[in-house]
């Protein structure tokens, strides 16, 4: 048996071989940094590229927003001047009910369906063109037929009330009356042999 004294030192271990190098041995400083370098680049782009699609979403999202915003307006105009048309076809109304009968009021309510027509204008409200023009569904609303010898067939004889338009929208078609084809000659007895 061998005896160790405890006050003495351990002796170092025999020398031997080195040890092969680990794989996650501390690499050289120099490849670090490039390693580092190129994942900061990554990321960076990355972060640039969620960055650009934010901001062309946000640049759609305020696009679709003002178009919906026009639309609300250009809605809200149309409702109003909708509104309106019923009181330009009273004073039109009124006007043509008075005729030569009491000359100062019809001077005023002239001057009233004046001012009015002018507001329209200025909202870009515009007559539709109706009396002697061929007949559009499109604009035009026949509301009957009757012949017109001196129009031609399917012309617009009568405007019982007109229409109006801001720009291609129709507000309210003009309500017509549209000519029919003329009628067929009676047809005449065959003769007897």
């Amino acid at each position: 048996m061998t005896h160790v004294d405890p006050h003495r030192a351990p002796e170092p271990p025999a020398p031997g071989p080195e040890p092969p190098a680990a794989a996650d041995a501390p690499q050289p400083a120099e490849q670090n940094g490039s390693e580092e370098l190129a994942r900061v680049a990554a990321e960076r782009d990355e972060y640039l590229d969620a960055l650009q699609r934010l901001k062309a979403e946000f640049e759609n999202y305020r696009r679709r927003t003002e178009r919906d915003r026009q639309a609300v307006v250009v809605g809200a105009q149309r409702e109003f001047v909708r509104g309106l048309l019923p009181v330009m076809d009273n004073l039109e109304r009124a006007v043509a009910a008075l005729g030569d009968r009491g000359g100062e009021i019809v001077a005023g309510l002239e001057m009233v369906r004046g001012q009015l027509a002018s507001l329209l204008a200025g909202h870009g409200v515009e007559e539709i063109a109706a009396g002697g023009e061929a007949f559009d569904p499109n604009v035009h609303e026949a509301v009957a037929q009757m012949p017109a010898p001196e129009h031609p067939e399917g012309a617009v004889v009568e405007v019982i009330e007109k229409g109006y338009r801001i720009s291609d929208h129709v507000l309210r078609p003009s309500r017509v009356v549209v000519a029919a084809a003329p009628p067929a000659p009676p047809a005449e007895p065959a003769g007897e042999v």
